[in-house]
C-alpha cells in the first residue's frame, strides 16, 4: 500500500494575531522553501488570516489547513481543520466537542505552562492530541513532561514551532504518515484524520548553531526581498495615484479657465 509522509508545522502565528509579526504570504513562501507540506496559521482567537492562508496555500505548493488558537476557560487550545470560529472562553471539554463536531482536531499546545495559558494536565480529560515539542521551550523540561503525559494517556503527539516571527517557522514540525493517498491527491481532511488516528512523529530539537544561522539568514533575506518588493509596489501605486490627481487637476484647471474666459466675453458684450 502506498505510504505518503507529510511535514506540517501546526502552530504558527501571523500578523493577524495580536502578537504575530509576519504576513501570511511571507510565511507560506518560507514554509514551502524549507520543505514543509503545510503550515497551519493559528492566530489567537481570530480566524481571518488562517482562512486566507488556506485558500492561498495551493499556489505555494502547500496543502491549505485552517486553524486557530482559541481561548477556553482552562487555557489555550488549537482547533486544526475548522473554518468557523469556536466559542470564546467556553468550557474546555465543550470546546473540544465543538471542534470535533465540525471535522477538526483539538490539540493542547504547551500544556501546563501557566505563563502561556497552557491547560493544566488535571483539566485535560479528553482531546485529539498533545503538543509534546514546542520550539519555544529551549530547556526541554516542559516538553518532556508533556511527552510523558501524552504517552501515559495515549494521546497523539505533535511538534510545532509556535512561531511568531518568520525565522522560527518550521524549527519544529510534525511528520504524518498517510496510507493509500498520493502526495498530489492529499487534502486537509486526510491530514486531520491522520492526526486524529495518531499517525504522527515529533520532529524537533534545539538546532545546531550552523543550522540556526542558515535558517535566520534565509528568513532575513526573504523578509528583506519581500518588503522591498512591497515598498516598490506601494511606491508605484502612489505614483500612479499622484499622476492621476495631477492630470485631473490640470484638466479641471483648463476647464475652469475656459469657463472663466467664456463668462468674461459674455460680460463684455
Amino acid at each position: 500500500m502506498q505510504q505518503t509522509t507529510v511535514r506540517i508545522d501546526p502552530h504558527v502565528h501571523s500578523d493577524g494575531s495580536y502578537d504575530g509579526h509576519e504576513p501570511i504570504e511571507l510565511i507560506l513562501e518560507h514554509a514551502a522553501d524549507i520543505g514543509l507540506d503545510a503550515v497551519v496559521i493559528t492566530d489567537h482567537d481570530v480566524l481571518t488570516e488562517s482562512l486566507r492562508a488556506a485558500e492561498l496555500a495551493e499556489s505555494y505548493g502547500l496543502i491549505g489547513i485552517p486553524g486557530v488558537e482559541v481561548s477556553t476557560r482552562r487555557g489555550h487550545l488549537l482547533a486544526i481543520g475548522v473554518s468557523e470560529m469556536p466559542p470564546h472562553r467556553a468550557p474546555f471539554s465543550e470546546t473540544v466537542e465543538w471542534i470535533r463536531n465540525r471535522g477538526g482536531v483539538a490539540v493542547v499546545p504547551h500544556p501546563s505552562q501557566r505563563t502561556r495559558h497552557g491547560v493544566r494536565r488535571r483539566y485535560i480529560d479528553d482531546c485529539d492530541g498533545i503538543e509534546t515539542f514546542n520550539a519555544w521551550l529551549f530547556t526541554g523540561y516542559k516538553n518532556r513532561r508533556a511527552r510523558r503525559f501524552a504517552q501515559k494517556h495515549g494521546y497523539p503527539e505533535l511538534a510545532a514551532s509556535d512561531a511568531h516571527k518568520l525565522e522560527y517557522v518550521g524549527r519544529a514540525f510534525t511528520e504524518i504518515e498517510i496510507s493509500g493517498v498520493s502526495r498530489d491527491a492529499l487534502t486537509a481532511d486526510d491530514i486531520v484524520a491522520a492526526i486524529r488516528d495518531g499517525s504522527t512523529t515529533v520532529r524537533g530539537r534545539r538546532a545546531p548553531v550552523s543550522m540556526a544561522t542558515r535558517h535566520y539568514t534565509i528568513a532575513g533575506a526573504r523578509k528583506s526581498g519581500y518588503y522591498t518588493k512591497l515598498g516598490a509596489l506601494k511606491a508605484g501605486a502612489a505614483a500612479k495615484i499622484a499622476a492621476f490627481k495631477s492630470a485631473y487637476l490640470a484638466k479641471s484647471g483648463v476647464s475652469r479657465s475656459a469657463r472663466g474666459a467664456s463668462e468674461l466675453v459674455s460680460f463684455l458684450r
